[in-house]
């Protein structure tokens, strides 16, 4: 591994093309280096894009990016087939046990055939239930030999009880598939949270999987989840992909609908950053009159930050930790605050996210982060350049197999 300055550069200079390449494939290869196309490899994983590349690219890179590139549209086949199977089964007990469960974004999406088989990856299953069905979904879970893995502020999540440990940094098929129990959908921007729950439900939706009540309210989950991401720096470009596609898909009606009901228009005011980035790197998927609207809704330093971002600097492919990610989605000063304080004196319950964080990870930490304590993070965070854990950990096993690779 060279210098982080360098892999930094190489991160930025594969993230920003494949993204191009994504969306209008060019005739031939980048000319890049050895080391850039390794990073290259990370950086399509990170970003959840092999898939469409595989399928996409109209040029040949060297050997191991193609053989990469192969195995990717393979693994991600296979996996698509094993998630069918598994939400199958979820489907089928659920409505046995009378549940009422909201599939959430990947799972619905899948319904739609805005992807071919496998491009569109799924790392987990998300479902929303109602807090009183929590002990009859563990029951259900456990009958199809999932059961508890751990629990944050966000879900519960289920693995299954004989997983495989993963073998891959990209998409394999046998990487374990978890199932993430929701009771509320929000996220924090940048400290108070964006609760969008009650609109997910169908009236009178039946016992199974139950789809959201129009794709509207779909949008809006992709778009909130996409933003809660922005705000972290934990994008993935399958996200505003996701977005975009859909998007192309609406009726004016349907737009109406996202922007406006239920509730006002000053209740979507996070809505301009998630859609403005769809439309950067997807030109004509959001129409000129959404953005305006939702334009007219962002707060002011909200805005002026989302005009200069680019996928890398809100993504995975940012690889600085920084002290103080997404400050500016802070509509007040109060509320600034409140999130900085979070930040340096983070509350029990955040901690305990952090803990669980390191344990799910499936590989050693490759830079000591989470193994220090909270007062030298604060000290990196401020005097330093810490790089991230889970994005160091991609491009060293990303380089690591064109080293195996070359021997």
């Amino acid at each position: 591994m060279p210098s982080l300055k360098v892999a930094a550069a190489a991160l930025r200079k594969t993230t920003e093309r494949l993204a191009r390449e994504v969306v209008d494939p060019s005739d031939s290869p980048p000319d890049w280096t050895a080391f850039e196309w390794a990073i290259a490899r990370s950086a399509a994983a990170m970003q959840g894009v092999t898939a469409l590349l595989a399928n996409r690219l109209s040029w040949s890179g060297p050997p191991l990016w193609q053989s990469f590139m192969a195995e990717q549209k393979e693994q991600s086949l296979l996996r698509h087939s094993r998630i069918s199977e598994l939400l199958a089964l979820i489907e089928s007990a659920v409505r046995d046990a009378n549940i009422v469960a909201v599939a959430l974004k990947g799972a619905s999406l899948r319904k739609l055939d805005l992807y071919l088989a496998g491009e569109r990856p799924m790392g987990d299953i998300d479902l929303l239930v109602r807090p009183d069905d929590l002990p009859s979904v563990e029951i259900v879970l456990r009958k199809l030999d999932y059961v508890p893995a751990y629990t944050t502020r966000r879900h519960r999540v289920f693995e299954p009880r004989n997983k495989l440990a993963p073998s891959s940094f990209a998409e394999h098929a046998d990487h374990p598939l978890n199932v993430e129990i929701h009771t509320v959908v929000a996220e924090p921007l940048p400290f108070s949270k964006v609760d969008i729950t009650s609109c997910l439900w169908q009236p009178q939706a039946m016992p199974g999987l139950s789809a959201y009540p129009s794709v509207s309210e779909l949008m809006l989950h992709l778009a909130l989840h996409c933003a809660g991401n922005m705000r972290a720096h934990a994008l993935r470009q399958i996200q505003f992909h996701d977005i975009a596609t859909l998007g192309r898909k609406f009726a004016e009606d349907d737009w109406s609908r996202l922007l406006m009901e239920p509730g006002t228009r000053s209740s979507r005011w996070w809505l301009y950053p998630p859609l403005a980035l769809a439309e950067r790197y997807y030109a004509g998927s959001i129409p000129e009159g959404v953005l305006r609207e939702s334009r007219e809704a962002c707060p002011v330093a909200l805005r002026i930050a989302t005009d200069r971002e680019t996928l890398t600097n809100v993504s995975w492919s940012n690889l600085r930790i920084y002290a103080f990610p997404g400050v500016a989605w802070a509509r007040t000063p109060l509320e600034a605050l409140r999130f900085i304080r979070s930040r340096v004196s983070p509350s029990r319950a955040a901690l305990n996210d952090m803990r669980v964080g390191r344990q799910s990870q499936s590989r050693p930490d490759p830079v000591p982060w989470y193994r220090i304590s909270h007062g030298r993070r604060i000290w990196r965070w401020l005097f330093s350049n810490p790089p991230r854990v889970q994005t160091m950990a991609s491009l060293r096993a990303a380089l690591d197999t064109a080293n195996n690779f070359r021997h």
